[in-house]
């Protein structure tokens, strides 16, 4: 019986984690994976035009790539104190620290990636190539050939400064089977077509990146750095760009990570398992702990119309 049971466990771990040698007919591309061409994709959106006194400015920091390979499966923002909660794997840029049980203390005095002090913290889920080891090859994991952090202003009013450890997330984890939650404000392209995007993998001309779009919302209630769904204490701004009542216009963060790969190769997100490396599933999150000063600088430069 001992053994039957030790012969069993070594096929169910054989099955999750792949056997070396196997061939990747075993390991097909899975199933919520499309491609599309990117002469084929929509037309980007434009955005409002600024009006008179708004906060035309931006605010960049160098955070790099995650080359230091900082990744876990956790999500300290919805899944706090709970090891591999997230049921995927994360790459990190800015604080060096974050997994699910990191405090506001620990976070506060980590190191970061990032310049100027900025321990913040920036995570999304990793993108995979296809391997014949299966799903769980590190190998497989690529890293970012670039990654942009970027502080945009409003079109319509000035901003104010967000709060330390206001958490946000943007994007829909489970898009592929419960599609209800809107993803527009996560999008694919590639470096060479910024005139056009769209929520399915990219299929870029030779010699441009893939590139993944993340804006997150930037109108924030003010009564809270945190709600139950992680969602409601923060809103997106309306079509002319102003903030709905009752909302307090903040830094608007942009996120880009960019892929060097080939024309032609298969990737997908690591994803949870019900959504089936779905690109529609791409999303990101961010703590903000930038010291006070340092988040006052960054709205001076939104409001002041500077480029720092």
């Amino acid at each position: 019986m001992a053994t039957v049971l030790v012969l069993a466990a070594i096929v169910v771990s054989g099955w999750r984690f792949g056997f070396p040698g196997r061939s990747s007919v075993e390991h097909p591309q899975p199933a919520g994976a499309r491609f599309l061409a990117m002469a084929e994709a929509k037309p980007t959106v434009p955005a409002a035009a600024p009006r008179t006194g708004a906060a035309t400015g931006t605010r960049r920091f160098e955070c790099g790539r995650n080359v230091e390979g900082i990744r876990n499966s956790d999500n300290l923002i919805t899944q706090p104190g709970v090891a591999g909660g997230a049921h995927h794997l994360h790459d990190y840029v800015g604080n060096m620290s974050t997994n699910a049980f990191s405090t506001e203390q620990t976070l506060a005095l980590a190191p970061t990636t990032c310049e100027d002090g900025d321990r913040s913290t920036y995570y999304w889920p990793v993108l995979r190539l296809q391997s014949e080891h299966g799903h769980q090859d590190p190998a497989a994991v690529v890293t970012p050939s670039s990654v942009l952090v970027h502080y945009r202003g409003n079109p319509a009013t000035k901003v104010f400064a967000m709060p330390q450890f206001l958490r946000m997330m943007v994007g829909n984890p489970r898009a592929y089977t419960q599609p209800s939650m809107t993803t527009a404000s996560v999008n694919w392209t590639c470096s060479g077509s910024r005139d056009r995007t769209t929520v399915l993998y990219p299929r870029c001309p030779a010699g441009q990146q893939v590139v993944r779009i993340f804006d997150f919302p930037s109108c924030w209630k003010g009564d809270s750095k945190d709600s139950a769904n992680h969602r409601s204490h923060m809103e997106y701004p309306m079509v002319t760009g102003a903030c709905p009542a009752s909302t307090v216009p903040v830094p608007q963060l942009h996120l880009e990570v960019g892929y060097a790969l080939p024309a032609d190769v298969d990737y997908y997100l690591d994803t949870l398992p019900s959504e089936q490396g779905s690109s529609s599933t791409d999303h990101a999150d961010f703590i903000n702990v930038m010291p006070d000063a340092l988040m006052a600088d960054v709205v001076r430069c939104l409001n002041d119309g500077l480029h720092c």
